[in-house]
């Protein structure tokens, strides 16, 4: 688990941090698929934390319910998934792109999703309701790494040559299908292309079957404030069908969007 601090806006004296409170929300990040329960010990391996700082912190997000535990074993509770909703209930750009995205869903008959790019992983902050009765692609609040979706080839795009060289020596490239980027080589071209074309197109990186089609939503500054994109049935679109019909709305709708995000 890295403790290495995010990017911000503005530059922040550590005198006024409260380390505390940044362990204890590594305690939260150390849970996923793979560990869903630990131990105390297991939890101070993979944060780097103590093992009776570790406790505390544990013991300390059951008392205010962000996590239970059996006395040996512990594992988050569902209030946790307050902090993820406060985000999405709270921020600017989820509600702004909401009714650009319904639109666009309505007129092409798929589902619109919205995206940014935190670490390593492509985070969907804003998806339309899709127009069919079983939709595909991602929910709100899910996380993927960043290789294996195509928002994640056009977020990185927009990083510097300095930044990016960084992000992909510090990446683990785990391959998911054949068709994904196994080494930071082949992911840097495909980066490089995105960035000449402005749009990227993936075909099956993830999920067998799919495809998936992302521009990049920038604001009047030309800073990059996440992607616009879609996922596809892979029987229901070619390549050349998707440049040809849905790539100019979405630029449309990127554009449209511009002025006010």
């Amino acid at each position: 688990m890295s403790t290495s601090a995010l990017h911000v806006e503005f530059p922040i004296d550590p005198a006024d941090l409260i380390a505390g409170l940044g362990r204890g929300l590594l305690v939260i990040e150390s849970f996923d698929d793979d560990h869903p329960r630990m131990t105390v010990s297991e939890v101070s391996q993979r944060t780097g934390i103590p093992r009776t700082a570790a406790r505390r912190y544990l013991l300390s997000l059951c008392h205010f319910g962000y996590a239970q535990t059996d006395g040996k074993r512990f594992w988050l509770a569902p209030r946790v998934l307050r902090l993820g909703q406060s985000y999405l209930g709270a921020a600017r750009l989820p509600r702004l792109v909401q009714p650009f995205i319904q639109r666009l869903s309505m007129e092409t008959g798929e589902t619109v999703n919205v995206s940014v790019l935190d670490g390593h992983e492509v985070v969907y902050i804003a998806r339309s309701n899709s127009p069919r009765v079983v939709s595909i692609g991602f929910h709100s609040g899910a996380r993927v790494p960043a290789h294996v979706v195509t928002p994640g080839v056009v977020l990185l795009a927009r990083m510097n040559d300095e930044a990016l060289s960084k992000w992909i020596d510090e990446h683990e490239f785990a391959v998911f299908t054949t068709h994904a980027a196994c080494d930071g080589e082949t992911f840097v071209e495909w980066v490089r292309q995105a960035k000449r074309m402005d749009h990227w197109i993936t075909m099956q990186l993830l999920d067998p079957g799919l495809m998936g089609v992302a521009v990049a939503l920038v604001d009047r500054h030309g800073q990059c404030k996440g992607a616009l994109g879609m996922t596809l049935q892979v029987h229901a679109w070619s390549i050349e069908s998707v440049e040809k019909q849905l790539l100019p709305k979405l630029r449309e709708t990127a554009m449209a969007l511009l002025p006010l995000i």
